[in-house]
């Protein structure tokens, strides 16, 4: 069956950096749009970041545009998240997840598969 695990979370201090990871398993990585999605306590599921099935293409939110960086390596079926600067309000579950259909977007509605999300805290 289809597996995405994340890793790389933790606390960091206010303008640290973290890099998160996305192991797929089970599925044609590279047939797979993948995105970053984020959920904080009491707050909806919001997006991050996405990238096209060659990583020729991608798009953020206005939020963490210039900060945070995404990137895929067909070849070991991981996508990354690189992030910098981190604020506080970048305090988060942070989810990977796989859209078999379309272009990039931003809904996490055309999504097909998520991952279990990792912690990422953010101290002022």
């Amino acid at each position: 069956q289809v597996q995405l695990v994340e890793s790389g979370g933790g606390l960091v201090q206010a303008g640290g950096s973290l890099r998160l990871s996305c192991a797929a398993s089970g599925l044609t990585f590279s047939s797979y749009i993948m995105g970053w999605f984020r959920q904080a306590p009491g707050k909806e599921r919001e997006f991050v970041a996405a990238i096209s099935r060659r990583g020729g293409s991608t798009y953020y939110a206005d939020s963490v545009k210039g900060r945070f960086t995404i990137s895929r390596d067909n070849a070991k079926n991981t996508v990354y998240l690189q992030m910098n600067s981190l604020k506080p309000e970048d305090t988060a579950v942070y989810y990977c997840a796989a859209a078999m259909r379309g272009v990039i977007t931003a809904s996490p509605y055309d999504y097909d598969y998520w991952g279990q999300g990792t912690q990422v805290t953010v101290s002022s």
